[in-house]
């Protein structure tokens, strides 16, 4: 079985003079993300991982979230950036088949839309918003359409 745990980035900054990707987080985009990591840790089993895109708010957000749960540093794979739902499927059926539960930093729409497609249901993916879908599949790879079951969503918004 596998499982995956879809994080939208917490909250950055719309101030001009960023470049989308270059954009940092917010002070309460911080708090956020060090809230719901550390609520996940107290409530369910971890990630043994983060994959992230690589654009300053996903990774920094990442960050958070691997030293909440005392895991090794974010892997980042730059496809999750801008990703529509053909990539954000390539992105999670070339996941690590060493590991069995993985977390996925990345931004909407794509993280809306990649979260139906697997569950068939539809859920607004707000700022630093965390869901967990389980798979009856043994490998990252087979994963598909409708395959996965929401088994826990959170968002810093209640």
């Amino acid at each position: 079985m596998k499982k995956l745990m879809l994080i939208r980035h917490a909250k950055a900054t719309h101030e001009s003079g960023y470049a989308d990707f270059d954009r940092p987080l917010k002070s309460t985009g911080i708090q956020d993300a060090a809230l719901m990591a550390t609520l996940l840790r107290g409530r369910m089993e971890i990630p043994e991982v983060v994959v992230t895109s690589p654009a300053l708010r996903t990774l920094t957000t990442a960050e958070i979230f691997a030293n909440q749960f005392k895991i090794p540093a974010p892997l980042t794979d730059k496809r999750i950036y801008e990703a529509a739902e053909n990539t954000w499927i390539k992105v999670i059926n070339s996941l690590p088949a060493n590991h069995d539960f993985i977390a996925v930093v990345g931004h909407n729409p794509g993280i809306s839309q990649i979260l139906y497609y697997l569950t068939g249901q539809v859920k607004d993916m707000p700022t630093c918003a965390v869901a967990v879908v389980t798979f009856e599949n043994n490998d990252w790879q087979s994963i598909d359409e409708e395959d996965g079951k929401l088994v826990h969503f959170d968002s810093p918004k209640g």
